[in-house]
């Protein structure tokens, strides 16, 4: 197992540890979870995006714009591999480099 350097910020990590399991959220309501401010929450779905392991959609509720977010099958795997290889790491195993 190896570690993956896309969830090496805190609130990256925080935000694939919030959205697991199918999980989909609104922008506000992650910020909340993550108690971050909506540039640092923005920058995370951003790469995460990029990586491939988060989507985001936008939609309206009554007349407000709102984003919602969820991990994607691809992103939900590579954040299992990475858990695995922290857990490794605690055992004493080290990750495989």
């Amino acid at each position: 197992m190896r570690l993956d350097d896309t969830f090496a910020g805190a609130i990256r990590f925080s935000m694939m540890a919030a959205l697991r399991d199918g999980v989909e959220m609104d922008f506000a309501t992650l910020a909340h979870v993550l108690q971050a401010n909506d540039s640092a929450v923005s920058k995370a779905i951003a790469a995460l995006s990029d990586a491939g392991y988060v989507v985001s959609r936008k939609g309206q509720v009554g007349t407000r714009p709102r984003t919602w977010v969820r991990a994607t099958a691809s992103g939900e795997r590579a954040f299992e591999a990475h858990v695995q290889a922290l857990r490794d790491i605690v055992a004493g195993g080290g990750p495989d480099i």
